[in-house]
């Protein structure tokens, strides 16, 4: 009986441009530098990198054959609107998938390459001139999620969030009123809960 070989993915903190070694591998499980879950592409370094690299966004336009080197196909078959209603469908979509998951991991590099992704599919015409920038996208798909997590108390992310906090001062208005939790860790700033807790807090 064949059975698949299992997988390991250690996450390896960077320190003062020095890593930490991990443990040695153990007998018949495979280290791993990536793999994807859930569609999402981790990589050891808890970077979105590798989910937003060339060969992924090359690979989600070849998926919905729109190719870049020739005039855009639709202008003879659908009109204008309809190709951006398709574009925000099919690609961005694809590109946008579950985006409170990994928009904390994008460094500036990561950004700026979609960025670039999505201006040259403006300038052929694939997507409409309005489509905001990769960073107001993931801000608005933050703060969706996070709003329906307030509303519902039933959201499976609501348990982590920490319980009401009452001021007995006058502080700038915050769009929650829950309690800050404290941040320990390097990886804090990605964690969506804490990115959230403490986005226009000051």
């Amino acid at each position: 009986m064949n059975r698949t070989k299992s997988k390991e993915l250690i996450f390896i903190r960077e320190k003062c441009g020095q890593s930490s070694q991990p443990p040695p591998p153990c007998p018949n499980i495979e280290r791993v530098g990536c793999t994807k879950v859930l569609g999402i592409t981790l990589n050891d370094r808890l970077s979105a990198t590798d989910h937003v690299g060339p060969k992924q966004l090359a690979d989600v336009v070849q998926q919905f054959a729109v190719c870049d080197e020739s005039p855009p196909w639709s202008r003879h078959l659908i009109s204008t609107e309809s190709l951006h209603d398709v574009f925000r469908a099919t690609i961005l979509a694809k590109i946008t998938y579950c985006l409170p998951a990994w928009s904390g991991l994008c460094s500036a590099s990561d950004r700026a390459k979609l960025d670039s992704f999505l201006n040259r599919r403006k300038r052929y015409g694939f997507c409409d001139n309005t489509i905001p920038t990769i960073s107001h996208i993931f801000s608005n798909a933050d703060d969706s999620l996070f709003k329906t997590i307030l509303k519902n108390s039933y959201h499976v992310l609501y348990p982590y969030l920490p319980e009401n906090q009452y001021q007995h001062y006058h502080l700038r208005q915050r769009f929650h009123n829950k309690a800050l939790i404290p941040k320990t860790t390097y990886f804090s700033n990605r964690d969506y809960i804490m990115r959230m807790l403490y986005k226009n807090c000051y």
